[in-house]
């Protein structure tokens, strides 16, 4: 007989919240913890700095460790913001970081207007410091289909538009000495393979994590200028090396073991807080994650999600058989983002023609967007049963019961209803004893529903089991939030939509944010003659975007193709050693 597993699910009871977002700092031990805990920095490598509507902006997300300048193993969440001149955020986007590092994408719609942008990056962590913390990077997005184009400011004296008109830039090199880009040659031909050679000279001095891009330089482009690497690494120097705080003050918790859930619970009647309540948070779906928490003596409970979660949708709920609470979800506060400076480049309208050209190419490769698509890397799998291996009753197998409690009772040998003694009913599923004297215990089982936790097992009982198609029983002991539970049944129906018509009289249904996904981005290829495509137009102006190269020996090589548009492009390496060195080099290539 395979030996018994008890299963304790992790729960957090940390610091008292203010407002959900905050927490207040009580004790001076608390203080010295926080502090010994380095403070984080954050860098992204993005294209652009010129997006127009109807473009993806791609972006590396890089977390360092302010101390030593190293990557963080501190956070295992970033953000990315976008931020209008007005200090308002456009979107806000979470990605998950490994190691320090993450990626991510969004696509600039035609409601974003033309204007002067700032691209934020940060962890909930480096907020405590507010805004000199935060990467800040200048973007500029042109929206040609609108009318107002006020967000630009639109130069029109000939000397001026003379001077801000930049030439491509020149190849250059900030530390070849570690790191070089080999070309094969400087010009090519449309749609032709160009060959990309990354040199590592130093061994391990040089391993390190990187960015590569090849995208059009021209005069929009060249008009705003962006921080590389090393700029970054000068700028962002001093910044704070730990956490600011003193006795009670409030501060964001950093995220170390994945996105964190918060909330709050109060008593519908008295509105006093819900002490020492068990809550549940489900995500459902087949591959459903459960994590319970423990309310504190404030109402407040926090919880890590550190699983890939693999749906937006999540129930809250109080587990106690209960409709006397009011369960609320946290919401992080969003960093003042008035007082950003943003550098305003006059726009000249002797561009327009550029302009006009680069809408209708990005036109004519939206058209062609489904024959040119980006992959999702899916997430780890979840295990819902951690560990467990549940045994599956296909409902189709068997003869079919109109309820749930007479399918149990007809057709599970090893679960049923049994009375908890207080005029309730519960779900008990039978030990699998390892020993034959082990203690027999009477713990209720955890059932779910499509993913949902049912805190009240007999309203259940009737459920019309026509619509179920399989149920999964696992027979292991599970603790969670302080609470012994007999075994898990994950019922799945049909069509999955327990989720949808069910409303909890103790909780709450609501959407989570989910992580931006991380792709793979498709690549265009052709043979020889360039003639794989077809008539397919090819109009891209970024023709390799590597976001995280991984340098762990002597180098590597990048190939990649031309497209149709002509002119100048640059070829960037961007980042950094494992030691916290930035790297920055550049080359130019022509196509003709």
């Amino acid at each position: 007989m395979r030996q018994m597993k008890k299963v304790v699910f992790g729960f957090l009871v940390l610091l008292t919240a203010l407002g959900y977002s905050q927490y207040i700092v009580d004790t001076p031990q608390e203080v010295e913890d926080l502090k010994k805990l380095p403070q984080e920095k954050a860098y992204l490598s993005y294209t652009g700095p010129v997006v127009f509507s109807g473009e993806y902006l791609y972006y590396n997300f890089y977390c360092f460790n302010a101390q030593n300048s190293r990557r963080s193993a501190t956070s295992r969440v970033g953000y990315v913001a976008l931020v209008n001149d007005q200090g308002d955020y456009v979107l806000e986007q979470k990605i998950k970081l490994q190691r320090g590092l993450g990626q991510g994408d969004f696509f600039v719609t035609t409601e974003i207007p033309s204007g002067h942008y700032k691209l934020l990056a940060y962890t909930q962590w480096m907020k405590n410091n507010g805004l000199a913390q935060v990467f800040k990077g200048d973007l500029a997005i042109i929206n040609p289909y609108l009318g107002d184009q006020s967000g630009l400011e639109i130069a029109t004296d000939t000397m001026a538009i003379t001077q801000m008109s930049p030439l491509p830039p020149e190849s250059k090199s900030m530390d070849n000495s570690t790191l070089d880009l080999t070309l094969e040659k400087d010009v090519f031909g449309s749609r032709e393979q160009v060959k990309l050679s990354l040199t590592n000279f130093k061994g391990e001095l040089g391993a390190g994590a990187y960015t590569v891009k090849v995208a059009k330089r021209d005069v929009l482009n060249n008009a705003i200028s962006t921080m590389n690497a090393t700029a970054f690494a000068t700028s962002y120097l001093n910044v704070p090396k730990q956490v600011d705080l003193q006795l009670g003050d409030s501060l964001f918790l950093p995220e170390q073991r994945g996105a964190l859930l918060f909330g709050h619970v109060k008593h519908k009647e008295t509105g006093l807080p819900g002490k020492d309540l068990p809550v549940v948070v489900s995500f459902p779906g087949t591959e459903f994650l459960l994590k319970f928490a423990t309310t504190d003596a404030n109402g407040n409970f926090y919880t890590y999600l550190r699983k890939d979660y693999k749906d937006a949708k999540t129930m809250i709920q109080v587990a106690e058989n209960s409709d006397e609470y009011i369960v609320t979800l946290g919401r992080f506060n969003k960093l003042d983002a008035s007082t950003l400076d943003f550098k305003k480049v006059p726009w000249s309208t002797a561009w327009a023609d550029e302009v006009k050209t680069r809408s209708v190419q990005n036109q004519i490769e939206n058209q062609f967007f489904t024959l040119k698509p980006d992959s999702l890397l899916l997430g780890d799998p979840i295990d819902p049963f951690d560990g467990g291996i549940p045994k599956i009753f296909a409902l189709d197998d068997y003869t079919r019961f109109p309820t749930f409690q007479e399918t149990l009772v007809e057709i599970l040998n090893n679960a049923g209803y049994r009375s908890d003694g207080k005029g309730g009913e519960y779900i008990r599923i039978a030990q699998d004893f390892e020993k034959f004297n082990e203690a027999y215990n009477d713990y209720p089982a955890i059932v779910l529903f499509d993913g949902v936790f049912i805190s009240d097992h007999a309203t259940i009982k009737t459920f019309d089991a026509r619509r179920i198609e399989k149920i999964r029983v696992v027979q292991d002991q599970f603790r969670l939030a302080g609470k012994d539970y007999q075994g898990m049944m994950a019922v799945e129906t049909f069509e999955g939509d327990y989720y949808d018509e069910h409303q909890p009289n103790n909780g709450l249904k609501t959407a989570w944010t989910m992580p931006t996904p991380k792709k793979n981005y498709y690549k265009q290829t052709y043979t020889a003659d360039g003639a794989t495509a077809g008539r397919i137009p090819d109009y891209r102006t970024v023709l390799l975007w590597e976001p995280s190269v991984i340098v762990e020996g002597a180098g590597q090589d990048f190939s990649f193709f031309t497209s149709d548009v002509k002119g100048t492009f640059e070829v960037v390496l961007d980042g950094f050693t494992s030691y916290g060195k930035p790297i920055y080099l550049s080359k130019t290539l022509v196509v003709e």
